[in-house]
């Protein structure tokens, strides 16, 4: 791969074989991690169709007639500050 410049950036272009390995198309996002002093890794990001896919594998495990209710959350956790310890900070050690 060659490394060329892209307006203010440098780009590379990947080969077809990683393209098809990975089944990436135009639009895809990727993030980069970088693995050692000269090598990084691809990994795609899961477009709005798998996260909704997955997020159904989760249907059904919360009790039967559950509602989320930000209201009673905040209320539930103000009563759990003000029982802590004085003088404590929530993520003390």
């Amino acid at each position: 791969m060659q490394v060329s410049k892209w307006g203010n950036s440098l780009a590379v272009r990947l080969p077809a074989a990683v393209v098809a390995a990975m089944d990436l198309k135009e639009g895809d996002h990727v993030d980069i991690h970088v693995v050692g002093s000269r090598a990084f890794e691809i990994e795609k990001r899961p477009d709005a169709k798998e996260l909704l896919a997955r997020l159904r594998k989760y249907r059904g495990r919360l009790p039967e007639g559950f509602k989320f209710d930000r209201i009673e959350a905040h209320e539930r956790r103000r009563v759990f500050l003000r029982q802590r310890p004085a003088g404590r900070r929530l993520f003390d050690h």
